[in-house]
């Protein structure tokens, strides 16, 4: 039965847009910012001392990260240091490379007399010697209250970039690298999108590298977010870039992301691994293995993909001093054990990620209700070291019945452990 060619081609019109979409998602060189020496202690139970920074800041290099944000230099309590300061006064006094390295610091204010005081953040950021910064500000009505109102915003906006500009050094002795983050930029955009927009247009004309907008609470649909960024780009034009950053609150922030790149942004910053603020955020980890999915030829020759999974994995147990959650996708323990033949991702079919493009391998997990014979092979070659293709098949067979008779009989068994497999097999060679 035949389409009629109106319908056709409507239909191919759809899923070419979506093949639009793909296509640009698979050519862009997205500007990546990582965090993770900030971003994942913010939410960890533990989070990283000296030592710990110290040994982190050479593996996201050699991952392939050429911008790294360094620290927070706290805003709320300037005088009580941070393993962040302790970490920045230990590169500059060491003179360890920082070319490529940021810091947040939050706007300096102009009084009503016009007379300019930098933030204590800024003044650190000079003493470290750190060339670039994402420096922040607040724009809704909630974000500002108790801060600055928006006439002393706009007043400060211009005098704290140029005292940046006059007073950091940035990378080999150039201009600083001074992107805008507006920390609530989602709420001021939803709250009042002609003030936002008019506050952008200013930024716009100032000398900066660009602006980032977060989504903090991770509560924004992804088109929201999309339409939140197409609308920035009508004050904003590049080459000045807009980047993105986007808490894990409602299960949106992957989505968002993309979203965010498909309507003109030009990439986002964030951790390697997961764990962030709230209970998560759209990780570069996640980012990077989503653009390796669509085809996206700059994720392999960038970065070393091979160490995606297990530095992301590494980097987390750290902060956490306890695993990885294990249904994470993508980064979990459980997003490669296979608990059906038919799920597994094959590097021949179209969007398919198999866990060795990102440094990991497929592993086995027995599900009663859907575990079929050549899974439960892989998870008894894991238990007991002898190849799946030793197992018979008439076994294997056997042991899927067993495991339906035994859940219909009421019994509940936890099938996956070791001990419980291994009774299973010698069940099922027994019955036969």
């Amino acid at each position: 039965m035949a389409l009629d060619t109106a319908t056709s081609g409507r239909i191919h019109s759809i899923l070419g847009s979506a093949q639009a979409k793909i296509e640009q998602l698979r050519n862009l060189e997205p500007f990546l910012i990582d965090l993770s020496l900030r971003e994942n202690p913010v939410g960890a139970r533990v989070g990283q001392t000296l030592a710990d920074k110290l040994a982190i800041l050479p593996k996201v290099r050699a991952f392939g990260f050429d911008k790294i944000l360094l620290g927070t230099l706290d805003y709320s309590m300037p005088d009580e240091l941070e393993v962040d300061d302790d970490f920045m006064l230990y590169l500059r006094d060491q003179q360890i490379d920082t070319t490529g390295c940021y810091a947040f610091t939050d706007i300096g204010l102009v009084d009503a007399q016009g007379q300019f005081t930098p933030s204590p953040s800024m003044l650190k950021l000079r003493d470290y010697r750190v060339p670039n910064t994402l420096h922040e500000i607040y724009l809704s009505k909630d974000g500002m209250a108790g801060q600055y109102d928006l006439p002393t915003l706009v007043r400060s906006l211009p005098a704290s970039i140029a005292w940046l500009q006059q007073n950091i050094r940035g990378d080999n002795g150039g201009a600083p690298k001074i992107l805008i983050n507006v920390v609530d930029g989602c709420d001021a955009l939803a709250e009042d999108p002609d003030t936002a927009c008019s506050v952008f247009a200013l930024l716009a004309q100032q000398p900066i590298e660009g602006i980032s907008i977060e989504d903090d609470r991770g509560t924004y649909l992804p088109f929201q977010v999309g339409a939140f960024v197409a609308a920035i780009r009508c004050v904003l034009p590049a080459p000045l870039k807009l980047l993105v950053h986007m808490h894990a609150g409602g299960g949106f922030e992957n989505a968002s992301v993309l979203e965010a790149l498909l309507n003109g942004a030009d990439g986002a910053w964030g951790g390697l691994p997961k764990r962030a603020a709230i209970i998560g955020h759209a990780s570069l980890g996640e980012l990077i293995a989503n653009l390796v999915r669509v085809g996206n030829p700059h994720m392999s020759t960038r970065y070393q993909l091979d160490q995606l999974l297990p530095l992301a994995t590494q980097l987390q147990v750290l902060d956490e001093e306890e695993t990885v959650p294990d249904d994470l996708p993508i980064l979990g323990y459980n997003a490669y054990r296979l608990p059906l033949s038919f799920f597994r991702q094959r590097a021949d079919r179209f969007m398919d990620l198999i866990p060795e493009a990102i440094g990991g391998s497929y592993r086995y997990r027995i599900c009663p209700v859907v575990s079929d014979p050549a899974v439960i092979a892989g998870r008894l070659a894991e238990v007991t070291g002898q190849p799946a293709d030793s197992f018979s098949q008439a076994v294997l067979q056997q042991m899927v019945r067993l495991m339906r008779r035994e859940l219909r009989a009421g019994e509940r068994i936890v099938y996956d452990q070791p001990a419980q497999l291994l009774a299973l097999y010698d069940r099922a060679c027994n019955s036969l």
